[in-house]
């Protein structure tokens, strides 16, 4: 029986391949998002990089981490995330 430990570190996994769906796959922005919900709760993501993945939700091909970029937050997620663009 996997402890408490195992099933949030293994839900934190599940969450970081969701927060990495690939671009233009059908419902991905709404994937991204609910994953970064995730993070975001967890006090891993701050508020500024959160709101560009809830606009970033409904556009499935647009890339949320560019924009994050472009607006100057949520430099930690970037490096966390090896976004280099």
């Amino acid at each position: 029986m996997a402890s408490e430990a195992e099933d949030l570190e293994t839900e934190a996994a599940e969450q970081w391949e969701l927060v990495n769906t690939p671009l233009g796959e059908m419902w991905s922005g709404r994937t991204r998002y609910a994953a970064a919900m995730y993070f975001f709760k967890r006090g891993e993501m701050n508020a500024e990089t959160l709101e560009v993945y809830r606009i970033c939700a409904r556009l499935d091909a647009e890339n949320p981490l560019a924009i994050i970029r472009d607006r100057g937050v949520g430099k930690e997620w970037l490096k966390r995330i090896g976004y280099d663009g």
